[in-house]
């Protein structure tokens, strides 16, 4: 991949698979750096994403359309990627060539991969995920197999691959429907906290998982269960999880006012509580994912992952709503195994776990948690849930 002083911003909205591998490669070479769209994206998306990030074409299915406002990238970008927008406006981060070969490197190194290795991907292209398995297999020197989507069907029936990521839905899909994983050296699994019945079926079908953390601002999962990848330094300060190395982002794309606190001196504060133990990173939640009912502070994903452990929840998910009494209270949205639990058995199974003011005081069952296609919980839309 080649970098130009002043790269040009060319957006992809293309189905994946060799178009989207072919028109990447022909950017990259011309030293032009790339914005994914989702291909289904409607009209009024791309419109919006043109005005946002101001690129100087757009290329699709129909063939290439320029735009005369077209702003360039720093020197060095490879490519923006759009984060998700779980719970406030997308920003475009700016990920270079270095920190994406660093971050693919140090991956390929950690799980001992191998040139003759094959990746498989089901990930949309246009989150960091999915376009790490494209670098990593450009720098195992092999092509690797794309779906246009996930497929439970089409992942099982795929035997000439060794590696594949996945979030904790596909695996939970997968393993459900008895897929046969045993063929894969590994499964890469982030995007979202597994449930700890997931890595425990999946180590009981015979499937080795690797669990990450990260962001798109680090080019993806640079901590591998709960070591930090070659290169990458690991703190906890005042709780929060800071991160440093050669895979961290430049900035955000026409935005450098938002890097302001989230970068300094070489480092990137998080939004994530954690903790080191033993030098591994335990990752208990997010700092601005906390529900102040009564006065005290709750953890949403520590009372979600406490939840999990009861036999009859499949996964869960916790926000907080306001409240008049409260000022706000605890919701626990779950899905079940097969007995339906009651607030009162999930109040019970958590006083011995967790204090008193943080069991929820209200409960939602649900068939499935909303989630966005980088396997996080979708917040927005767990709040309409009634």
């Amino acid at each position: 991949m080649n970098s130009a002083a002043e790269p040009s911003l060319v957006a992809l909205r293309l189905p994946a698979g060799p178009e989207w591998l072919a028109a990447a490669d022909a950017a990259w070479e011309a030293g032009d750096a790339i914005l994914p769209l989702p291909v289904d994206a409607p009209d009024a998306i791309v419109a919006e994403a043109v005005r946002e990030f101001r690129p100087a074409a757009v290329v699709d299915l129909t063939g290439r359309t320029t735009f005369p406002g077209g702003i360039p990238a720093p020197a060095g970008t490879a490519v923006v990627v759009t984060t998700s927008g779980s719970t406030d406006v997308p920003k475009g981060v700016m990920l270079s060539h270095h920190a994406l070969n660093a971050s693919a490197r140090a991956s390929l190194s950690r799980l001992g991969a191998q040139p003759s290795d094959r990746w498989l991907n089901c990930l949309p292209l246009e989150h960091v995920a999915g376009l790490q398995v494209v670098i990593r297999s450009r720098l195992l020197g092999s092509i690797p197999v794309i779906h246009e989507r996930f497929s439970v069907e089409a992942v099982a029936a795929e035997r000439d691959v060794d590696y594949v990521s996945l979030v904790p839905t596909m695996l939970r899909r997968l393993l459900d429907r008895g897929a046969d994983l045993r063929h894969l050296r590994c499964v890469l699994l982030g995007g979202a906290a597994p449930g700890p019945r997931l890595l425990d079926d999946a180590a009981n079908a015979g499937v080795r998982v690797v669990t990450t953390y990260g962001m798109t601002e680090t080019c993806g999962g640079c901590v591998y269960d709960g070591v930090p990848l070659d290169g990458v330094d690991v703190a906890v300060d005042g709780g929060r999880i800071r991160i440093a190395g050669d895979v961290l982002f430049t900035g955000y794309r026409l935005r450098d006012d938002l890097a302001a606190g989230v970068l300094e001196n070489g480092w990137l504060q998080t939004n994530d509580l954690g903790r080191l133990v033993d030098g591994r990173l335990e990752v208990l939640g997010r700092s601005d994912d906390v529900i102040v009912t009564g006065g005290r502070n709750v953890s949403a994903d520590a009372v979600a992952r406490l939840l999990e452990h009861h036999p009859d929840i499949a996964e869960a998910a916790v926000t907080g709503r306001e409240d008049r009494e409260w000022g706000q209270r605890v919701v626990a949205f779950v899905v079940a195994v097969d007995r339906q639990p009651t607030l009162e058995q999930l109040r019970r199974f958590l006083s011995g776990h967790a204090p008193a003011y943080a069991a929820p005081r209200e409960l939602v069952l649900v068939d499935a948690l909303p989630r966005l296609p980088n396997g996080k919980i979708d917040r927005r839309a767990l709040q309409r849930l009634t």
